[in-house]
C-alpha cells in the first residue's frame, strides 16, 4: 500500500508539471502570435512597432505569398512620428546618394499618420537604425559615409545574402522591409487560399470614413475622408491577420525588385497595397499597379516593417519538447521498484534549451 501511495502522489505531480509546461507553452506561443510591440530609442525619442506573426507552415501553390519560415509583420505602417524620433536618434542627416531621393519632407505632417514622400533608400536606413541600436546585423549595404552625400546602396555577396538569393538583405539581419511574398501572404493568406482582398470573415471591402472605425481608405467615386488624405493608424477595419491599411491609406515599399532577378541597387521595387488616392483594383491580392525606382517619393507612398520571431515564441517550442524529459526525470524505476535511493538535490533543474537559430 506504500508503494501505491507513492506512485499515485507521482502520478498527481506529473499532471502537475505537465500542466505547468503547457500553461507555459500556451503563453510563449500566444505571444509569438500577438507578437509584443518592439522597443526603440531612448527617452523622448522612445517608440515601438507592433507586430503580429505569420506562420509558415502553409503557402500558396503558386503566385505570390509563397513563404516557407515564420516572420512577423508590422500591424501599422510606419508614422511620422516614428520616422521623426528614428531621424532625431540616428545622430546624423538621413542623406545619401543620389541626393534626390532625400530631399522631400512628408507632405502629410500628422504624427500618428504614415510617413509618406519617402523613398526606398531612407525605408532601408530606418532598418538598418532598427537593427543597430539593437544589437543586430544591419539588413541593408550602404558604402560610403553615412550623413553624407556619399552614402550609396550597395548589394550583398550571395555568402552574405539571404537565403543566398535576396542581395539586398543580410542574412542575419533581424528588422527588414517585407519581401513582395512575405508582404502578400501577411496582407491575404488565410491558411487556406489567398484572398483578393485582405477582409477578415464576415466583412466585404468597404470605403471607410476614418471617424467609425471601420473600412477602407481608397478612392470610389470619390475620397474616403474630406479633405483627401491618409488617416491616422487604426482608423479603419482590422484585417485578415490583425494588420491595418495594407489595402489604402498609402502605397507601401516592398523590399523586392519589381522584375530584376540580379537584385541590381538600383532596379525599380514595386509598390503594394494602393492607397487614399488609388481605386479598389488597386487592393487586390493579385494587383502589381505601379513600379518606381528606389529613389521615388510620393505623398502617397510610405512604408512598414518585418522581422523574424523573437526569441519567446521559438521557446515554445523547446517547452514542449521538455514534457518527456521532465516526466522521465521524476520517480526512475529500476527493476520494477520506486528508486527512492538516489534524490534530486533541492536546487536541481533543467538547464535552459538553446536555440539553433
Amino acid at each position: 500500500m506504500a508503494l501505491a501511495g507513492a506512485e499515485g502522489k507521482d502520478k498527481i505531480m506529473h499532471v502537475r508539471v505537465l500542466a505547468v509546461v503547457l500553461g507555459l507553452a500556451a503563453i510563449l506561443l500566444a505571444a509569438g502570435r500577438t507578437g509584443a510591440a518592439d522597443t526603440f530609442g531612448t527617452g523622448e525619442n522612445q517608440f515601438t512597432i507592433d507586430f503580429v506573426m505569420i506562420s509558415g507552415s502553409t503557402n500558396p501553390t503558386s503566385g505570390w505569398g509563397i513563404v516557407n519560415n515564420h516572420y512577423r509583420i508590422g500591424v501599422y505602417e510606419i508614422t511620422n512620428a516614428q520616422w521623426d524620433k528614428f531621424n532625431a536618434s540616428l545622430g546624423v542627416p538621413v542623406t545619401g546618394d543620389p541626393t534626390v531621393a532625400y530631399d522631400e519632407d512628408s507632405y502629410w505632417t500628422g504624427a500618428n499618420v504614415p510617413t509618406n514622400r519617402v523613398s526606398w533608400y531612407e525605408a532601408a536606413q530606418f532598418l538598418n537604425w532598427l537593427n543597430t541600436s539593437s544589437g543586430h546585423q544591419a539588413a541593408y549595404k550602404f558604402t560610403g559615409t553615412q550623413g553624407t552625400s556619399d552614402y550609396t546602396l550597395a548589394t550583398w555577396s550571395a555568402s552574405e545574402a539571404d537565403n543566398g538569393t535576396n542581395l539586398y538583405r543580410h542574412k542575419d539581419a533581424f528588422y527588414y522591409l517585407p519581401t513582395e511574398h512575405e508582404w502578400v501572404k501577411a496582407g491575404y493568406w488565410n491558411g487556406t487560399t489567398l484572398q483578393i482582398y485582405a477582409t477578415k470573415a464576415g466583412e466585404s471591402l468597404h470605403q471607410g470614413d476614418g471617424v467609425t472605425g471601420t473600412g477602407w481608405n481608397y478612392y470610389s467615386g470619390g475620397y474616403a475622408t474630406d479633405a483627401c488624405g491618409p488617416w491616422a493608424l487604426g482608423s479603419g477595419s482590422e484585417e485578415l491577420n490583425g494588420t491595418f491599411d495594407m489595402m489604402g491609406n498609402v502605397r507601401e515599399w516592398p523590399e523586392s525588385p519589381y522584375s530584376d532577378p540580379n537584385y541590381g541597387a538600383g532596379s525599380n521595387r514595386g509598390e503594394r497595397g494602393g492607397s487614399y488616392y488609388w481605386e479598389d483594383y488597386a487592393l487586390a491580392s493579385s494587383s502589381r499597379p505601379s513600379y518606381s525606382t528606389p529613389g521615388y517619393e510620393s505623398p502617397d507612398l510610405g512604408f512598414r516593417v518585418a522581422s523574424e520571431i523573437p526569441e519567446p515564441a521559438t521557446m515554445a517550442v523547446f517547452a514542449l519538447g521538455s514534457i518527456g524529459m521532465l516526466l522521465k526525470r521524476r520517480g526512475v524505476r529500476r527493476g520494477g521498484t520506486l528508486n527512492q535511493t538516489a534524490p534530486r538535490s533541492p536546487g536541481a533543474r533543467l538547464s535552459s534549451p538553446k536555440s539553433d537559430d
